[in-house]
């Protein structure tokens, strides 16, 4: 049987394609420790161009991870990880069903090892002859 699809406010796959990438992980590793950036002081960080930066953070922005924001002729770069919930409470989702299907195998399997250890009535007639 296949369960209902829950339609969220956000589609958590978003959120994994920009973690997908190890540089967009390190932004946000940055951006959580340093607060609120310029984009010129990120890219001082890393060692790809502020074009690359740029590109990077579009994808965290498109995923909500991150929110810029023009003060005067700088730009803020700021981390958000309200998405980052989102993706927690999807995988938490999946872990769960698969703990309850998991637990159905084993008990299922408890009940075949303890059937087949269970002598049968061939078994004690085999005994008596």
């Amino acid at each position: 049987m296949i369960a209902p699809v829950a339609a969220t406010s956000r589609d958590a796959s978003s959120v994994f394609l920009a973690l997908a990438d190890p540089t967009r992980r390190k932004m946000i590793e940055q951006l959580s420790v340093l607060g609120p950036v310029t984009i010129s002081q990120l890219t001082d960080v890393f060692p790809i161009s502020r074009q690359a930066v740029t590109k990077h953070l579009d994808t965290l922005s498109d995923a909500g991870l991150v929110e810029t924001e023009r003060r005067g002729r700088e730009r803020i770069v700021t981390f958000r990880p309200e998405p980052l919930h989102e993706a927690i409470d999807w995988v938490s989702a999946v872990e769960a069903r698969w703990d309850r299907r998991l637990a159905a195998l084993a008990n299922f399997l408890a009940l075949e090892t303890e059937d087949a250890n269970q002598p049968t009535d061939t078994d004690q007639k085999g005994i008596q002859s």
